[in-house]
């Protein structure tokens, strides 16, 4: 049975080329997901749609999740690299679509198409360092996309205030252009053809319920909190996305090819990964999120000022994720890296639950400098574990499945997070005075307050981010429980051309061909 093997990856020089376009690449779909957050209110004045302009950040999430399955397992099947230039061509031509839209459907529509692409994007590049990388080597390549990732989270809204305030929304979108361009060319010269998997007929019905059920998870977080976790539309969602989970499987295990193989959903390396992948993303997501408010809130700096702020927690991410990497290459240890990681990140974020208005800013940036370093240990460590636990054919859908778990997560923390702070906050400013619309999702706002309700309203959604921050800690702790089951070692390049999975196989010899953790 034909398949993508390794060897076919370009040599050092080759293999530095490749990754410069992927990290490229990395880097746009991340900005993708945080540059048009500072952007929206002055889309939704320009484009008159205030009420629904909430789909153009979830129309993006919705649509890179549901197809991120579909993507890696094509990815399996037809080779990689035509999968990923043509991934980026549909982003890069909906990018140019978002810049021009002339009303809110069409930037929403163009959103969605942008998802498409940028998804396959995230998943496929994932995936090629498999193909590129040997495995013990991948945890300090992976690495690499998870400091971007990082980066891309600060960066991206302050570039959207930079291009709302000094150019246009527009090029929020337009920017991707130039950037896209220079590396689809690189990666079209450098990326290795590959080999076409097995030819059979492609699980267009497990794609399409695999996509619903993304879609009723994505709708449920990014909406329970305006709707209501208890209203009819909300549970009516829930009540569909399980029963469309209960059909996936049986309709996989009929499948020629399934999109999602069952195997997956059996291999303890790789349902462990994704749900402790889950769990970190949705408290490094809370984090990254409405840490930048809290700064502007609470300690009254500028949008820019709150990117300068958090540069600790980037330095610490950074570092972390370089040094796991490196760890992880040389001695093969993801179990204790993992679990290393979720102990800092969880002690960084009960560190961020005692911060209030007197909290000096050189305490502030230690506990940002802990919490990064914690977030950095993780996201590509769990994804680097997964591909070393499964056969060369399959690397692109078991990227697939932790990136679809990682970006639920995500979702599911930021949704989680905001309802109860946002909770909590309106308990403690019953009382406050409402005049001048203050609402905490924009901080200016708050200088509409009289000088005596700006101290309580900061004092208070100090507290508020606090009690939240409490209420994430309980999944890290869970992650971490769950990282202590992962079986240690490491995988070689030997075990996965043999195509077995190496997380998941009884060991073997010292030297020759040891367990994935």
């Amino acid at each position: 049975m034909p398949k993508e093997h390794p060897a076919q990856a370009p040599g050092t020089r080759g293999v530095g080329a490749a990754m410069s376009a992927l990290v490229l690449a990395v880097l746009l779909a991340a900005l993708d997901q945080t540059i048009v957050s500072t952007a929206l209110p002055r889309i939704a004045a320009d484009l008159d749609g205030f009420d629904d302009i909430a789909w153009v950040s979830a129309g993006y999430l919705l649509a890179s999740t549901a197809v991120t399955p579909l993507w890696g397992k094509l990815g399996d099947m037809f080779g990689r690299k035509r999968l990923y230039l043509a991934a980026t061509a549909v982003f890069l031509a909906a990018s140019v679509a978002c810049g021009l839209a002339q009303d809110l459907p069409q930037l929403i529509g163009a959103r969605v198409l942008q998802g498409v692409g940028g998804g396959g994007m995230i998943v496929l590049t994932f995936a090629l360092v498999g193909d590129i990388v040997a495995p013990e080597r991948r945890g300090r390549y992976q690495s690499l996309f998870g400091s971007v990732y990082g980066v891309a989270s600060i960066v991206g809204p302050l570039l959207g205030g930079v291009f709302t305030d000094q150019l246009s929304w527009r090029w929020a979108f337009l920017v991707n252009l130039p950037i896209g361009v220079v590396a689809l060319v690189v990666a079209a010269r450098a990326l290795p053809a590959g080999v076409r998997g097995a030819r059979a007929r492609v699980d267009y019905a497990g794609a399409l319920v695999l996509a619903a059920i993304a879609t009723g998870l994505v709708l449920v977080t990014s909406f329970a909190g305006r709707w209501g976790w208890t209203s009819p539309a909300i549970l009516g969602l829930t009540a569909a996305t399980v029963a469309l989970a209960a059909l996936f499987v049986p309709l996989e295990r009929r499948a020629a090819a399934p999109v999602l193989p069952v195997t997956m959903l059996t291999s303890r390396t790789v349902v462990l990964s994704s749900l402790i992948g889950f769990a970190a993303n949705a408290a490094m997501f809370s984090v990254l999120v409405y840490l930048p408010t809290y700064l502007q809130i609470v300690d009254g700096v500028s949008a820019t000022l709150s990117g300068v702020h958090m540069l600790p927690l980037v330095v610490g991410l950074v570092l972390s994720q370089s040094l796991a990497g490196r760890w992880a290459a040389h001695a093969g240890r993801l179990r204790l890296i993992l679990v290393s990681g979720l102990v800092v990140n969880l002690a960084g974020l009960l560190l961020l639950s005692t911060v209030g208005a007197a909290t000096g800013t050189v305490v502030m940036s230690a506990y940002f400098l802990i919490t990064g370093i914690g977030i950095g240990m993780v996201p590509m460590v769990v994804l680097t574990a997964v591909q070393n636990s499964v056969p060369a054919a399959d690397i692109g859908a078991a990227s697939a499945v932790v990136t679809f778990a990682r970006s639920i997560g995500a979702a599911f923390g930021v949704a989680v997070f905001g309802a109860l702070l946002t909770a909590d906050f309106a308990t403690r400013t019953r009382d406050l005075p409402r005049t001048g619309g203050f609402d905490p999702s924009r901080p200016e706002s708050l200088a509409q307050l009289p000088a005596a309700a700006q101290d309580l309203a900061r004092a208070a959604f100090a507290h508020a981010t606090g009690g939240a921050f409490l209420w994430i800690a309980p999944a890290l702790a869970a992650g971490t429980v769950l990282a202590l089951l992962l079986k240690q070692g490491r995988a070689t390049a030997a075990g996965q051309a043999a195509g077995e999975p190496a997380g998941d196989r009884p060991a073997a010899k010292a030297g020759v061909r040891s367990r994935a953790a």
